[in-house]
């Protein structure tokens, strides 16, 4: 019993520094927004993965919102989508295997327990590629300045899994948002954010069900490029 209550005191104060600390920063974690594709591109002005974002970004009297990827073909082009301005950002990992291959998990846990080597990544937003993490934040800052962004800054990942279990795979962004958490904040309320994010669309995605339900339909179908626009 007295184990437990030691043990309880010291969760509860880790948590309670990770808020205390996370209340007065720069951005409010929200977490993953996506289980799998419903459309592609899917961060695209009036796609309802997109709207589903503005509207946690609005919900929270925010003109804006960041939404965390894994960098590919795409320019991440920033856009607005209704009253909010969707400022999207991907990680380019220099010595990984990218968006669409496999993960190497003995390198995702050395990233998780000791944070990114210092010249790993390199991040992509609006066609431009940056080498270092300060240009990058240079280039959201300067974008939510520019439409009218106060307080702090909403943050997700957006978290599609194109093959495999989609609940225990966190799918796209997912690094990047951890990465952005533990610049920002450290390391221990980098690990509670990163996993009330993983919490986060079963409370809040009201695809969910849909998107669950049919996980394995729409991965092959993306995957067939049937969920492409035309």
């Amino acid at each position: 019993m007295k184990w437990s209550l030691v043990a309880i005191a010291i969760v509860v104060v880790i948590v309670g520094y990770s808020v205390v600390t996370v209340s007065s920063g720069p951005f409010t974690p929200l977490g993953r927004v996506a289980f799998v594709k419903l459309g592609n591109p899917d961060f695209y002005p009036g796609h309802p993965h997109s709207e589903l974002l503005a509207q946690y970004a609005e919900e929270r009297g925010s003109e804006c919102a960041l939404i965390c990827h894994f960098a590919g073909s795409s320019n991440y082009r920033s856009y607005q989508d209704g009253d909010v301005f969707i400022i999207e950002l991907a990680l380019i990992d220099t010595q990984g295997t990218g968006a669409a291959d496999p993960t190497n998990y003995w390198d995702s846990v050395k990233l998780a327990l000791f944070g990114a080597p210092e010249g790993r990544y390199k991040y992509k937003s609006d066609g431009i590629v940056f080498d270092t993490y300060e240009e990058a934040m240079n280039h959201v800052n300067t974008l939510a300045k520019k439409h009218n962004q106060s307080g702090p800054l909403p943050i997700a990942w957006h978290g599609n899994a194109r093959q495999g279990n989609a609940v225990f795979i966190q799918g796209c962004g997912f690094p990047l948002y951890f990465h952005i958490m533990q610049k920002t904040y450290g390391m221990v309320p980098a690990y509670i954010y990163t996993f009330s994010g993983m919490v986060f669309p079963y409370m809040n995605n009201p695809y969910r069900n849909f998107e669950l339900g049919h996980a394995t339909e729409l991965q092959e179908l993306y995957n067939e490029g049937e969920l492409d626009y035309t």
